[in-house]
C-alpha cells in the first residue's frame, strides 16, 4: 500500500490507484496521513471539510466518509476511533512524505560530511517524490492550513540539492533552473545567492552582479529593507575577484579514508542506575579474546532502555578500541528493518573502502568486511536487530572485536552470546533518573506526587524520560498537576510523548510485528479485570485449544508485550502485562472484542 500527498492526494495499492469519492475524501485521507499518526478531532476534520460554516449533518458526513474509506482501504491500514477524533494507522504502507523527510535528512547529512556525490543523488531522488503542487485535489480549507508549510519545506530541500550540484561543479546546468526558481521567488535570497555563484563560475560576473541589484531594488520595494548577510557577502566576494571554484569530489574515493571510525551516536548525560547490567556488559567488552568475538545480547521490552544502557558502555569501553567503533541502527524494532547488504556498504565506506571497491554481492560483502577487521580490535554496536537472518552477515571474524547487539526478541539462535536482561527500573532507580532530569529541589518539594508519576509510568526508562523532559520544558507545571494527568488512563499515553520521545510508538512497532492471532490476543487479554491470569486464558479469547493459545501466549512473551508471573515448569503458567502495554492494548481493542471478553463466562472467573 502507498499513500501520496506530495502532489494530488491518492492512495495506491500495488502500482493501481484505489478509487476514492471525492476532495471531501481526500481530503479526511490527507488530514490523517499528515498528523503523522496522531488523533485528530472531529472539529478539525470539520474545519478542514466545510471552513467556518459546517451543515447541520456534519457529524453523520464526516462519520460517511470516515466508513468508506474504511471500505476503500481494506484490512492493509486501520483507522480508529479514539475518544472525539479518527487516528490513521498505516502499518507498513509507504507514505511520500515520510520517505521524502528520510531521504532529506541522510542527503544533509551526506552534505555535512563532504560526500557531496551521494548528498546529491539522495536529494535528487527525495525532490522525485514531488509530483506537482502538494494537496492539490483536496478542499481549500485544507490546502490553506498546510500548503505553506509543505512549501516550504520543499524549498529547504530544494537549497540543499542545488548546493550539493554546485559543489559538483554542475554550475552550467544550474543557471537555467536558478533562473526559473528567482523569477518564480524574487524575495528569496538563498536561492538569488546560488544563482549569482552558478553565474560567476560560468564567467558571467556581470549577470551575477546585475541579479544582485535586481535582488536588492525588489527587497526595497515590496519589504522595505536591504539584502541580508548571506547575499550581501556573496555581492562583495564577486567585486573582490574571481571565485575559485572548489574541485568537485570524485565520487568513486571514500571520505573516510585514514579516517579511524568513530559511528557510535552520543550517549546521555544523566544516566542512571543499571549497575548490574552494566558491570555484566563492560565484562564482556573487556575480557580475554577467546577463540570468536565476544557478543553482548541486551533484551528487554520496548522503551525499557536498552540503547542508552549499551551506548552508554560504549562510550566508557571506547579507549580499549583504537582501531575505532561501528554503529548501525538495524530499524527492526520500527518495522523497517535495514537490510545486512545496506549496512555493510556503511561500514566499509567507514573502513576507508572507497564507492569503486565496494562489491555489489553480499557474500562478497560480508568476506570483504570481515577481512578489513581482521587484526584489528573494532567495536561494533547493533541496534534494534529484527532475527538473526538480519544479523548474521554483521558479525565479524576476528576475535579481538567486541559486539553489542539490542534486540527486542532473544535471538537463541546467537551462539554463546552474553544475553543481558534489561528490565524495567527499580523504584530506587526509577526516582533517581527522575531527579537527575528534573533536580533535586523540584522532586524534594513534592515527593509524593513523584513517586506517583514514577510508578504511573510503569518504572519504564523512556517513560520516565520522557514524564521529566515534559516537566523541564514547562516549569510552571507542578508534579501534581502531571501525576493527575497521567492517572487518566485514556490520555496516559498521550501525555507520554514528546517530540522523537514516543511510548506509544515504541509499542505499536512491538504490535505490528506480531501475528493476526497475537495482536487479537493481546487486545482481548487486557481487558481482563485482573492483574495476572492463567495461560488458559489466552485460548478463551481467542476461541481455540489450549494448546493453540498457550503458543500464542509464548509469542507475546517473546515479543516482551507479555511477561510471566510464575511457571510450574511451563506446565502452568500466569501472565501479567507491563501497566502501559496494557493501557496500549486497551486502546487498540474494538467493540468486538469487548463484547466477547464481557461477555465470556469462563473469563469471568479468572482470579485476580
Amino acid at each position: 500500500m502507498e499513500f501520496r500527498v506530495l502532489g494530488p492526494v491518492g492512495a495506491f495499492r500495488d502500482g493501481v490507484e484505489v478509487a476514492l469519492d471525492g476532495a471531501k475524501q481526500r481530503t479526511v485521507l490527507a488530514a490523517l496521513l499528515l498528523a503523522d499518526g496522531r488523533s485528530v478531532s472531529d472539529t478539525r476534520l470539520c474545519e478542514l471539510l466545510w471552513g467556518e460554516r459546517p451543515p447541520a449533518t456534519f457529524a453523520a458526513q464526516l462519520y460517511n466518509y470516515v466508513s468508506r474509506l474504511r471500505k476503500y482501504l481494506g484490512a492493509t491500514v486501520d483507522i480508529v476511533r479514539q475518544w472525539s477524533g479518527y487516528q490513521l494507522r498505516i502499518g507498513h504502507a509507504r507514505l511520500d512524505i515520510e520517505e521524502f523527510s528520510r531521504l532529506a535528512e541522510l542527503g544533509r547529512e551526506a552534505l555535512r560530511d563532504g560526500r557531496h556525490g551521494e548528498a546529491a543523488g539522495l536529494l535528487h531522488t527525495a525532490m522525485s517524490l514531488w509530483r506537482g503542487a502538494a494537496l492539490s485535489n483536496v478542499t481549500e480549507h485544507l490546502l490553506g492550513a498546510e500548503s505553506h508549510r509543505l512549501a516550504e519545506l520543499r524549498m529547504a530541500v530544494l537549497e540543499s540539492r542545488i548546493e550539493a550540484d554546485l559543489l559538483l561543479g554542475r554550475h552550467v546546468r544550474l543557471v537555467p533552473e536558478l533562473t526559473q526558481l528567482v523569477a518564480e521567488h524574487p524575495l528569496h535570497e538563498g536561492l538569488r545567492g546560488q544563482l549569482m555563484t552558478a553565474l560567476v563560475r560560468c564567467d558571467r560576473q556581470a549577470d551575477a552582479l546585475a541579479t544582485y541589484h535586481e535582488g536588492r531594488r525588489v527587497l526595497a520595494d515590496e519589504l522595505g529593507v536591504d539584502p541580508g548577510p548571506a547575499l550581501a557577502e556573496a555581492y562583495r566576494s564577486i567585486l573582490a575577484g574571481p571565485v575559485a571554484v572548489a574541485p568537485a569530489r570524485v565520487t568513486g574515493e571514500s571520505g573516510w579514508h585514514g579516517v579511524r571510525p568513530a559511528m557510535l551516536p552520543p550517549g546521555v548525560g544523566d544516566f542512571t542506575g543499571r549497575d548490574h547490567e552494566l558491570h555484566l556488559l563492560t565484562r564482556v567488552l573487556t575480557a580475554a579474546p577467546p577463540a570468536s568475538p565476544p557478543v553482548a545480547l541486551l533484551t528487554g521490552m520496548a522503551g525499557v532502555g536498552k540503547s542508552t544502557l549499551a551506548l552508554h558502555a560504549a562510550h566508557l569501553s571506547r579507549a580499549g578500541f583504537p582501531d575505532g567503533q561501528l554503529y548501525a541502527d538495524l530499524g527492526g524494532t520500527r518495522g523497517n528493518a535495514v537490510e545486512p547488504y545496506d549496512v555493510l556498504g556503511w561500514f566499509l565506506r567507514g573502513l576507508g573502502q572507497p564507492e569503486s571497491a565496494i562489491p555489489k554481492g553480499l557474500d562478497e560483502r560480508v568476506r570483504l568486511y570481515r577481512s578489513q577487521l581482521a587484526g584489528r580490535r573494532v567495536l561494533v554496536m547493533l541496534d534494534g536487530a529484527a532475527n538473526y537472518a538480519q544479523l548474521r552477515p554483521l558479525l565479524p571474524g576476528d576475535p579481538a572485536c567486541r559486539v553489542i547487539v539490542t534486540s527486542r526478541t532473544r535471538l537463541p539462535e546467537l551462539a554463546g552470546a552474553a544475553s543481558i536482561e534489561v528490565d524495567t527500573l527499580d523504584r530506587t532507580q526509577a526516582l533517581a533518573l527522575f531527579e537527575r532530569i528534573i533536580g533535586a529541589d523540584r522532586v524534594g518539594a513534592e515527593s509524593a506526587a513523584a513517586h506517583r508519576i514514577v510508578a504511573l509510568c510503569g518504572r519504564l526508562t523512556l517513560g520516565v524520560r520522557v514524564a521529566g523532559s515534559r516537566l523541564l520544558a514547562r516549569p510552571h507545571w507542578s508534579l501534581g498537576y502531571l501525576a493527575d494527568r497521567l492517572a487518566d488512563e485514556r490520555f496516559r499515553l498521550d501525555e507520554l510523548r514528546l517530540g522523537t520521545m514516543d511510548v506509544r510508538e515504541r509499542l505499536e512497532g512491538s504490535y505490528l510485528a506480531l501475528a493476526a492471532p497475537g495482536q487479537l490476543a493481546l487486545r482481548r487479554l487486557a481487558l481482563l479485570d485482573a492483574p495476572a491470569f492463567p495461560s488458559w486464558a489466552t485460548a478463551e479469547v481467542l476461541g481455540v485449544p489450549r494448546q493453540a493459545g498457550e503458543e500464542v501466549a509464548e509469542h507475546l512473551v517473546d515479543a516482551r508485550l507479555l511477561e510471566i508471573v510464575d511457571s510450574d515448569g511451563g506446565r502452568r503458567q500466569r501472565h501479567r502485562f507491563h501497566d502501559l502495554v496494557r493501557v496500549f492494548a486497551r486502546e487498540k481493542a474494538d467493540q468486538a472484542d469487548r463484547l466477547l471478553v464481557a461477555g465470556s463466562g469462563a473469563l469471568c472467573g479468572v482470579p485476580a
